[in-house]
């Protein structure tokens, strides 16, 4: 028996089993194929959220020049932005994980049965798997753990090109972080949902471009956001001369919470871990895989250790009452946006990459108490237009069942 059944291997994962083999436990890994496998998306992350952390040696591309463009503003990003490098990452998070003797198990869970001291995972195949307590990190659509019903699932949904181009899509050492220009589009396109570039230079003559819908219910599809994209670099007098990835990302943002009160622990996307307001998630799984791990050790150690009390342990650790409280003003935030035509969506993030670099960098990182993500909130109403102010004010009552659990906490 294993003390620990982590289901599956993205940075989530491993993230998790690490902590876990960092902290002595012995733990087994489920993932449906062979492991590890090559991570293929692209994963960006702020500088400043990696250096407490010791990690800021995991970024294969940094940017120090950023902008945004929105409302017919050009604003300059005073922080760091990266790209993992997901081999270097990956290997990072599977040192302890081989250095601890972790486990390797092929198959895809189908059910867990609770025993008083222990839980069993039945897999597709017929095999059971005992373990002191389940870890699922199988991502957005978790098999094992579960959460209320909900029916408007607002997604993020991107298409983007890694590769050469005619002419440089983007300065030689800039980052593009949001780009909702749209003089490309006609007007009929122009009153549909927004998108914006999200794009970079990776040096040696090689791009990377994605047309980003940030949240939309229903998701936009691929064919258009590259549709969209193919217009903007015609637009810009660019042509694709070889596109060496093509990234397609689509990903739920405002999940509920799972519930907290089950006996398996969920961990990344099946934790509903995505920030609401920015979809950023790996620096999210790094930072508190440790704090997690010593929370299932300490539970795993209790003379009266089971299942239900270890994972509630876990479930306290990832989702303490604060930080479920700025996840619902994350969320109310979230909701405003859905509603957003173009012009206002322009005119909010000019707002909001106005305000002090700390409330907005803190914003998107969650790193703000509760009480400094509503005074960032409140500023950005006081600097908003007032087309944008007062579509935030009409949205208290329609959304006061949001504000109500920040309360309620």
């Amino acid at each position: 028996m294993h003390d620990v059944l982590v289901i599956g291997a993205g940075p989530a994962g491993l993230a998790i089993a690490a902590a876990l083999c960092d902290a002595g436990l012995e733990v087994a890994n489920l993932t449906p194929g062979a492991a590890p496998v090559p991570w293929p998306n692209t994963y960006g992350i702020w500088r400043d959220e990696l250096e407490p952390l010791g990690l800021a040696h995991l970024l294969g591309h940094q940017w120090t020049e950023g902008v945004v463009y929105a409302g017919g503003r050009d604003l300059t990003l005073d922080r760091v932005y990266g790209l993992f490098d997901n081999a270097r990452l990956q290997s990072h998070l599977l040192a302890p994980c081989e250095g601890a003797g972790m486990t390797w198990l092929r198959g895809s869970a189908a059910a867990v049965a609770h025993q008083p001291r222990h839980s069993v995972v039945t897999t597709q195949n017929g095999d059971a798997l005992s373990a002191r307590i389940v870890v699922d990190a199988s991502g957005h659509q978790p098999v094992l753990v579960q959460r209320p019903p909900f029916a408007q699932v607002a997604y993020q949904a991107a298409y983007g090109i890694v590769g050469t181009f005619s002419a440089p899509p983007v300065g030689s050492q800039q980052l593009v972080f949001m780009d909702y220009r749209n003089d490309h589009l006609s007007p009929a396109e122009r009153s549909g949902p927004p998108t914006f570039l999200y794009a970079m230079a990776l040096g040696h003559g090689e791009y990377f471009v994605e047309e980003t819908s940030l949240a939309h219910c229903p998701a936009l599809s691929f064919d258009l956001l590259e549709q969209r994209l193919s217009k903007r670099l015609a637009f810009m007098d660019v042509q694709v001369l070889e596109a060496r990835h093509i990234e397609r990302c689509l990903f739920p943002m405002n999940l509920p919470l799972p519930y907290l009160h089950q006996a398996v622990v969920g961990y990344g996307g099946a934790a509903s871990m995505v920030h609401p307001a920015s979809g950023f998630q790996v620096g999210a799984a790094l930072k508190r895989a440790p704090t997690v791990a010593e929370a299932i050790v300490r539970a795993l150690t209790a003379s009266d250790s089971s299942p239900s009390r270890t994972a509630r342990a876990a479930w306290q650790a990832l989702w303490p009452p604060d930080r479920v409280r700025r996840r619902h003003l994350y969320g109310f935030g979230l909701e405003n946006l859905l509603r957003f035509d173009a012009q206002h969506i322009n005119a909010f993030f000019a707002a909001f990459f106005q305000l002090p670099p700390a409330q907005w960098a803190g914003y998107l990182s969650d790193t703000l108490s509760t009480r400094e993500v509503l005074q960032t909130m409140a500023s950005l109403f006081r600097q908003a237009p007032s087309e944008v102010r007062l579509a935030l004010a009409r949205s208290v009552g329609s959304e006061a069942g949001l504000l109500w659990r920040v309360v309620k906490g």
